[in-house]
């Protein structure tokens, strides 16, 4: 015959949880704060790139036409709104829309330097750029000479003459398949090459 304090004693035995239970479920609780912890840096990464992406854009430049300047297969930060904050300004490095179409059919974008303004006069001759008569001196230029001749042309309004770095190659505003360049087709401002990491920093 058991008293009724044997039978208490004997459930509350049964019932107490044993040192394996409680580092079981201590365990378990650590795994599921960690999982928790994942999962909030994970999005909290997730958001700060798409906020990033807003106003940078990574790109890789495919041409020489850039050249010293930029090389192929540099790995480079487009500043996506750095012209609703500001206007575009001689020697910026921007990236465009062309007319010139790339091997799927669409429109080619194309990174050239901005020479001239809206309103500016721009002339070739003697293997150097003049603007509004004045003879640029252009240290980033390969080579150090631009080939051809080309007769004053007036910039129009929202509109920029862009200039490739290696003029000997480069397709830009000297030729009628690329022209002018219209500020609604300039996709943003080169400002970072991030690779190669040899070369990396702020892009002039």
């Amino acid at each position: 015959m058991l008293y009724e304090d044997e039978i208490v004693g004997k459930d509350a035995e049964k019932k107490a949880p044993t040192v394996t239970d409680q580092k079981r479920k201590a365990e378990k609780g650590n795994s599921m704060k960690g999982t928790l912890l994942l999962v909030r840096d994970i999005a909290i990464a997730v958001a700060v790139l798409i906020i990033i992406l807003q106003f940078y854009k990574p790109t890789i430049v495919f041409e020489h036409s850039m050249e010293d300047t930029l090389h192929p297969e540099d790995y480079v930060f487009l500043a996506r709104q750095a012209y609703n904050f500001g206007e575009v300004e001689h020697g910026d490095i921007v990236v465009f829309e062309s007319k010139l179409l790339d091997e799927r059919g669409g429109y080619k974008s194309l990174i050239k330097r901005a020479i001239g303004l809206p309103g500016e006069i721009i002339e070739v001759k003697d293997g150097a750029v003049y603007r509004n008569g004045e003879r640029l001196s252009e240290s980033y230029v390969r080579g150090g000479t631009t080939p051809g001749e080309m007769a004053p042309v007036k910039v129009p309004e929202e509109s920029f003459f862009v200039l490739g770095d290696n003029r000997m190659v480069s397709m830009d505003s000297r030729t009628s398949e690329v022209g002018f360049v219209s500020m609604d087709k300039i996709k943003g401002k080169v400002v970072f090459r991030l690779f190669p990491l040899s070369t990396a920093g702020a892009v002039r």
